[in-house]
């Protein structure tokens, strides 16, 4: 498949500090990749970067084969939906209310939702298991029913490509699952080509069909699951001893840490 994004030699940061340094990388359409690494790696100067919040200092970044800067932000949100790690809702609009927002992207704001609108609305909400909450509050949300509204009104664009920073963050394992599993089955189903930046491993791993592993700013290893997450780069990378196996159902690499007191037993 064709490219839909592609990142050549993109270096930034902040003030005088650099934190990226000369990024290359292509994500093809219908792909689901992870962006994994420690502390101060670089994954969250990506993101922002990828999202245009922050400038480049070096390099380009080209989605569908132009300039992401020279992409207007209306047209860009037609095909590129960013879900960032906090999201900071204002008024206390309704589910339904927020979740047709995401429209805005299509109608314009002052628009009125036509029927086919309507119908996205109404499709996305049931995708997400959020229908019987239409009408309850942002702000009466658990945490799980928060982050599919807003997954809901992200699918509300219609987007080609989803931008995440952290979807399960503060999420306890049976929302981070829900959540995963609908982001997923976009991936599969709708060809929905997906990047999501992620702090757990093993949860990149397991959803994930490509991960980049980043380390002091630049690419340390980019390839599946089993090639990036061997006990050998994890402990190069996160300087800790670990022991990787499979996930007996998927096949998938699980990372397990071995404490210090265990650590002559192994």
């Amino acid at each position: 498949m064709a490219d839909i994004l592609n990142i050549n030699s993109l270096t930034c940061g902040y003030d005088a500090r650099e934190v990226l340094r000369e990024v290359s990388l292509s994500v093809k359409k219908g792909d689901f990749l992870g962006i994994v690494g420690p502390n101060g790696a670089g994954k969250t100067t990506f993101f922002r970067a990828i999202t245009r919040i922050l400038k480049p200092w070096g390099g380009k970044i080209f989605y569908r084969g132009k300039d992401i800067n020279l992409i207007s932000r209306g047209e860009l949100a037609k095909e590129v939906a960013v879900l960032p790690q906090s999201l900071e809702i204002i008024f206390s609009f309704s589910v339904e209310q927020f979740v047709s927002m995401g429209r805005f992207a299509r109608t314009g704001r002052l628009q009125a939702l036509k029927r086919n609108d309507l119908d996205v609305v109404e499709n996305v909400m049931a995708l997400t298991e959020i229908s019987a909450l239409r009408e309850r509050r942002i702000s009466e949300l658990s945490g799980g029913e928060r982050q599919r509204a807003i997954l809901a009104q992200s699918f509300a664009q219609e987007p080609q490509l989803l931008l995440l920073d952290e979807p399960t963050a503060h999420l306890d394992i049976g929302h981070q699952v829900q959540i995963l599993d609908l982001i997923k089955k976009l991936n599969r189903e709708e060809k929905l080509t997906v990047i999501m930046v992620m702090h757990d491993v093993n949860l990149a791993g397991e959803y994930c069909d490509r991960l980049i592993l980043l380390n002091d700013g630049m690419i340390f290893k980019d390839g599946s699951p089993q090639e990036v997450l061997t006990y050998q780069t994890i402990e190069e990378v996160y300087k800790t001893v670990v022991v990787v196996d499979k996930n007996p159902i998927s096949g998938k690499p699980r990372v397990f840490l071995v404490p210090g007191d265990k650590r002559r037993t192994r």
